[in-house]
């Protein structure tokens, strides 16, 4: 039998026994009230970390612990927990990486469902999401059948707010400054009421967006060596987020329940960089190299549309979910310069040039998931079959034109090259799994089978893949006491190749003078992991968590040598022909001294070769002090100490970008007689380190610190003022830069770099209205 008719054999059963049971209808479950916004809008006491029931281990962060610090999205909520990390620009919290990892080991879900991004590693960027969308956080450790394996490092479930949890209304608004004087807007407003039989829930946020940004890069021959040249940039992000969810809930029956949601996020901004680039430490017109301006107009919409049927019937409880995610990126990216000859004295006018690049990007994915729970015993046997199709279209056209008339414009960009990709991605998942428990003891155990059918294609080449992979998982929750948690999880994920290395497209060049051409029967990486976590409940609202956690990657997915020689070295040997030809005319391959051709630079591919480990220890904290005798002051911390090891063409390394370590420290102070509270928060990440085929990267980042002040006027209105990046973070990059892979393993350097960027503070001041 074929791996697909046993995948649908496998899901015909599945679904045939979920039909086929009949027993009594089981009672409806009681629901928790719902929340007053008037307690979310204007906070009266300290929220603290949940202490969640589930037997995986997941840790659960409501909005409440995070707003009053007035985080603007996702990123910066997440900047907040345990083993987040980010390598980004500063002030930009957009990739999250868990464990430290590659965004694209890491699972991002919107209320439990995966959406598409922008990124080829398959990541979504999370200041997508604005943080007034958000009921809660939750972060899980490790995987489980009923969920997608593509979590290595772990998944980040984005729940957003839903009918039934709420009720009331409030309005938000206020502005931020920015310290070079600009001043952005934001505003919003959520409601939740009773709506034709059912609970309607609507939202919307406008967001100012805006990050002005100071950059240096300093470039030596080597390091230590001689100076090459300077170059001072401004680096400004400039625009406004635009989103709003919903959600309506209908109860059916005894025990049935219909629930549609959307969220629609759209985003303009435009990115402006101006350069100028010096043959000299200090910047003086008369050593000018270059003038560089390049502006990027991007406009990005996300949305997703789902529909959840829940019933008690057929003897247990049965889920049909269908959603609908897209993502649509458009950018007019437009990069001109104007070069100087550096052997002049000054530097002369040398040309002007320019590049224009405009991209559209859309990507679908379209999701159906059925599901059926029902007693087994002292257990509750659960299966269910999830389907997913992804349709990923990117087109880039590409002008570049020039002029080497002093002060003349550039040519009109109207000869565009036009490249387009292509990629459809099936995938047809079941999975079975057991869980029960006691007083003392809860365990759950499942399969799950993954399988994907992949078609590629660039321009008019076409290829295609396929694979499966079984992903067994064990969860056991030990209750020690009322007080004391034990937790132990083992699973097996899964990483599926970045789209950039699918692709049948060679770039040239891509790798200093080496050539990269994508592999489109990429194998994805597998990973066995496990967790080991211990949770006290410190009084009433306090806990301490500590998780070790280790993973080891197989199949992992590096860049190889191909042996073809790149397009670089044929074109040096054919001049080096040329030349000797001009020299000795009549030579033919046989005359003594004719040029051997022996390539330096190559083509190189992506391949599934050798394996890695990933590890480390995560603590957090959150508790009152009443112990002593500050019930009214909350502390927050959580410190992650992240490793690993893995060996690529120079040796070992840890994985790509991975921070050493990551700690958050807080506290919040609440005057409940007054109305008024105050708190800071401040966070500090590790050194990170990326080695690729021709560059070597060392990110180091300053602390991170914020303060809030907040008075509280009855229980309807409050105002807030934030303060971020007090300290003027700074982001260094020290870059070792080489033309080929034996330049870089000789340590013969084409360049060394040292950037530096930094940013000032930025202040908000919100004001809230529940009614």
């Amino acid at each position: 039998m074929t791996r697909k008719k046993l995948t649908l054999a496998i899901g015909h059963s599945l679904l045939t026994l979920a039909v086929a049971s009949s027993a009594a209808v089981a009672e409806t479950a009681t629901r928790e009230p719902p929340k007053q916004f008037d307690a979310i809008a204007v906070q009266g006491e300290i929220v603290y970390r949940d202490r969640t029931e589930s037997t995986a281990p997941v840790l659960a962060y409501d909005l409440e612990y995070f707003q009053r610090f007035e985080p603007l999205t996702v990123g910066d909520m997440l900047k907040r927990v345990p083993s987040v990390a980010f390598v980004s620009d500063v002030l930009e919290y957009d990739g999250a990486r868990l464990r430290g990892l590659d965004p694209g080991y890491t699972q991002v879900l919107i209320n439990g469902k995966k959406v598409p991004g922008a990124g080829d590693d398959r990541s979504f960027f999370v200041d997508r999401i604005p943080a007034e969308l958000v009921e809660r956080i939750e972060i899980v450790r490790s995987a489980s059948a009923n969920r997608s394996g593509d979590a290595v490092a772990g998944a980040l479930n984005i729940v957003l707010r839903g009918a039934y949890e709420f009720d009331g209304a409030y309005l938000r608004a206020g502005a931020l400054h920015f310290d070079d004087g600009e001043w952005k807007p934001t505003y919003g407003g959520i409601a939740s009421g009773e709506f034709a039989g059912g609970r309607l829930l609507g939202g919307f946020n406008v967001q100012g967006r805006y990050n002005p940004k100071l950059k240096r890069s300093d470039r030596f021959e080597e390091p230590g060596g001689d100076f090459v040249d300077a170059e001072d940039q401004t680096d400004t992000r400039d625009g406004t987020d635009y989103s709003a969810n919903a959600s309506y809930s209908r109860e059916f029956g005894d025990s049935g329940l219909f629930t549609l949601t959307g969220v629609y996020v759209l985003t303009d901004r435009t990115e402006t960089e101006n350069s100028l680039e010096y043959n000299v430490p200090i910047a003086n017109p008369r050593n000018l190299l270059s003038i560089n301006d390049q502006v990027v107009d991007i406009d990005q919409t996300n949305y997703v549309l789902a529909a959840d049927l829940e019933t008690e019937a057929f003897g247990g409880k049965n889920t049909l979910e269908l959603s609908y995610s897209a993502f649509d990126d458009e950018r007019f990216d437009t990069e001109e310069e104007v070069g100087f000859d550096d052997d002049d004295t000054p530097p002369s006018f040398d040309e002007f040039e320019g590049v224009r690049e405009l991209t559209q990007g859309d990507d679908r994915e379209v999701a159906l998931s059925l599901a059926h729970a029902r007693p087994f015993g002292e257990a509750t046997l659960e299966f269910g079959l999830d389907v997913q199709r992804k349709d990923r279209d990117v087109e880039i056209a590409t002008s570049e034109v020039d002029t080497d008339e002093e002060g003349e414009p550039l040519p009109p960009y109207d000869d565009f090259d036009i490249a387009r990709s292509q990629i459809d991605e099936r995938r047809l998942d079941p999975y079975i799994m057991l869980s029960g428990g006691g007083d003392a003891f809860d365990w759950e155990a499942g399969l799950r089978y993954e399988t994907t059918d992949v078609d590629v294609g660039f321009d008019d080449e076409r290829a295609d893949n396929d694979y499966d992979v079984l992903l067994p998982s064990a969860h056991l929750k030990w209750n020690l006491s009322e007080l004391d948690r034990v937790t132990l999880s083992l699973a097996r994920t899964v990483r599926r190749p970045n789209f950039n290395f699918i692709l049948p497209l060679t770039l040239e060049e891509e790798y200093g003078d080496n050539d990269f051409v994508g592999n489109p029967l990429l194998d994805p990486e597998l990973a066995w992991g496990i967790d080991i976590g211990y949770e006290r409940r410190l009084g009433r609202d306090g806990v301490l968590g500590i998780n070790v956690f280790y993973r080891d990657v197989s199949d992992l997915i590096e860049i190889v040598n191909t042996g073809e020689p790149s397009a670089t070295a044929r074109d040096d040997y054919e001049e080096e022909v040329e030349e000797f030809l001009d020299e000795n005319p009549g030579a033919n391959p046989n005359t003594p001294g004719y040029p051997v051709f022996d390539p330096d630079s190559f083509v190189y591919t992506a391949d599934n070769v050798g394996d890695g480990e990933v590890y480390g220890v995560e603590i957090d904290l959150s508790t009152p002090l009443t112990s002593l005798g500050l019930p009214h002051t909350g502390v927050f911390a959580n410190y992650a100490w992240l490793d690993s090891n893995i060996e690529d063409f120079a040796g070992e390394r840890r994985f790509n970008d991975q921070a050493r370590f990551v700690y958050n420290v807080g506290f919040i102070h609440d005057l409940p007689d007054s109305g008024w509270s105050f708190g800071a928060s401040y966070r500090k990440q590790g050194d990170a380190f990326s080695r690729l085929l021709a560059e070597e990267v060392r990110t180091e980042y300053g602390a991170d610190l914020e303060a809030f002040i907040e008075k509280r006027f009855g229980t309807q209105f409050s105002v807030r003022l934030t303060g971020s990046n007090l300290l003027d973070a700074s982001k260094d990059e020290f870059f070792n830069k080489f033309d080929t892979e034996a330049d870089q393993l000789d340590r013969d350097f084409d360049e060394f770099e040292i950037e530096t960027e930094t940013a000032g503070p930025v202040y908000q001041l919100i004001a809230r209205y529940a009614f």
